[in-house]
């Protein structure tokens, strides 16, 4: 599931797509249900004063994913594999399948005047973030998880419609670039952090593969508590596979990761000691798929790792 987060890129050599001063045309707004899944939808996220997918928004940055869906996608992850001849899921305890270097294509959706048009320095340091957070740097009990991020590309358009998000699955098809390997970041101004969509999803829908992510949740952005660029760590998590670790509740099958623990309700903050449910152990409040401070946020886990790596080998690779 993704939540409400910026994603970026960081370059590769490919030439940079220049459009200063070209506004792109209006295309009509499309119903809430095309636009994908988001993660978190604050009333004022400049305020800052909403959990980050709580206090009722659930899991808002993906698609709904029922327990009968969650099982389908499982076999048929397990089947893809199996095809492969790669290991399987096995409840996120199972062994590497594929992971590697992963090209990212950031799109900045400003508005006609130039509202959100983020600078190319504050995109090379979210690709850092990305590197690092990927690359278990912020803990020692930190999972390498082996993916790595290279900026491929970054276009620009200024089209007040596009950086509201509006025809999000318009603009979303018409600039998207790469294959099912590379992350596309759309970053726009809306009423969440950000939005993904799963690995399952591509081969239905691959125009609109990729993350949203607010353009202030970028390092240097002005969303108190989430600009440290770690709503594209996120999302992308999502896009590799990951569920909330709060996907299913209290429950054994909780987020398919065997060793995330299992846990009630999204976190608020940084509650040190949280313990929702009556399962073992506390709230993996400072894992990258809850929804705590970008502050709070230290780590991938082991299961997480694999899951994603057999995730990528299956829809992606």
């Amino acid at each position: 599931m993704m939540r409400l987060r910026y994603r970026a890129a960081a370059l590769a050599g490919t030439t940079l797509l220049a459009l200063a001063g070209t506004v792109v045309p209006a295309q009509a707004a499309l119903p809430t249900a095309d636009r994908g899944p988001a993660c978190f939808e604050p009333s004022s996220i400049g305020a800052g004063a909403a959990a980050r997918g709580g206090q009722g928004f659930g899991d808002r940055d993906h698609r709904d994913i029922t327990p009968a869906q969650q099982r389908a996608i499982e076999a048929r992850t397990d089947k893809i594999l199996a095809n492969k001849g790669k290991p399987g899921t096995g409840g996120g305890g199972g062994g590497v399948a594929q992971a590697g270097n992963v090209p990212v294509y950031v799109h900045v959706m400003a508005d006609a005047n130039g509202a959100g048009d983020v600078s190319d320095s504050q995109i090379s340091q979210q690709i850092a973030v990305l590197n690092k957070t990927y690359g278990g740097q912020e803990s020692g009990t930190a999972s390498n998880t082996g993916f790595t991020f290279t900026l491929a590309g970054i276009d620009r358009y200024y089209n007040t419609q596009w950086h509201q998000d509006k025809s999000s699955s318009t603009y979303r098809s018409q600039t998207r670039q790469g294959g099912a390997d590379a992350l596309n970041i759309w970053l726009v101004d809306f009423a969440y952090l950000g939005i993904a969509t799963f690995p399952w999803d591509y081969n239905r829908n691959p125009g609109v593969d990729g993350i949203r992510v607010h353009f202030d949740s970028l390092p240097g952005g002005s969303i108190a508590n989430y600009n440290l660029g770690e709503t594209a760590t996120h999302e992308a998590g999502h896009w590799l596979g990951l569920y909330h670790t709060f996907q299913g509740g209290c429950t054994s099958t909780n987020d398919e990761v065997g060793d995330t623990p299992a846990q009630g309700s999204a976190t608020n903050g940084c509650p040190e000691g949280r313990d929702s449910c009556s399962l073992s152990g506390l709230d993996p409040i400072h894992n990258y798929m809850d929804y705590s401070y970008d502050s709070c946020y230290t780590e991938f886990t082991s299961g997480q790792t694999a899951r994603m790596q057999q995730m990528f080998g299956a829809y992606r690779a």
